[in-house]
């Protein structure tokens, strides 16, 4: 376990090291897609609350509950989705680590960079099933019927 005195074990570390960083990218672009998303439900659901608040709309109390609680199960699908989009950026960023010692050093721990990597690829896929669960739940609220004239 020395540090290698040549630059060309040194350059494999860091080229080795590199390739995961492109799935950093796409975390960080899916931690804002879905930070946006988290955002509208939030403004949406203040909105809801403060129309309940308001007096003689007790037609309608019941459909903003239902919206509400709909809200809530976007929130909370959005809240795991940035957890795990989160937890699969530290793995990712575990296996850089791992990958560049182990070749700067000529120390391999090829068990905890591949298992760190596909924990951090089993997250960032469950994050995105929490996106498609929220966009469908999203959508199915939409009313298309066309408004009598």
């Amino acid at each position: 376990m020395s540090f290698p005195a040549d630059s060309v074990a040194i350059s494999n570390g860091i080229q080795l090291a590199v390739a995961p960083v492109f799935l950093l990218t796409a975390v960080s672009g899916m931690i804002g897609v879905v930070a946006n998303r988290l955002a509208r439900v939030i403004d949406r659901a203040r909105f809801i609350e403060e129309r309940i608040k308001q007096p003689g709309r007790s037609d309608e109390v019941d459909k903003d509950y239902v919206e509400l609680s709909q809200l809530r199960t976007r929130g909370l699908l959005a809240n795991s989705a940035i957890a795990l989009l989160t937890l699969c950026a530290f793995l990712i960023g575990l296996t850089i680590i791992v990958l560049f010692i182990g070749e700067a050093i000529d120390f391999q721990m090829l068990r905890v960079s591949v298992g760190s990597f596909l924990a951090g690829i089993v997250c960032f896929l469950l994050a995105l099933l929490c996106f498609m669960t929220e966009t469908l739940i999203a959508t199915r609220v939409l009313n298309f019927k066309r408004p009598d004239r």
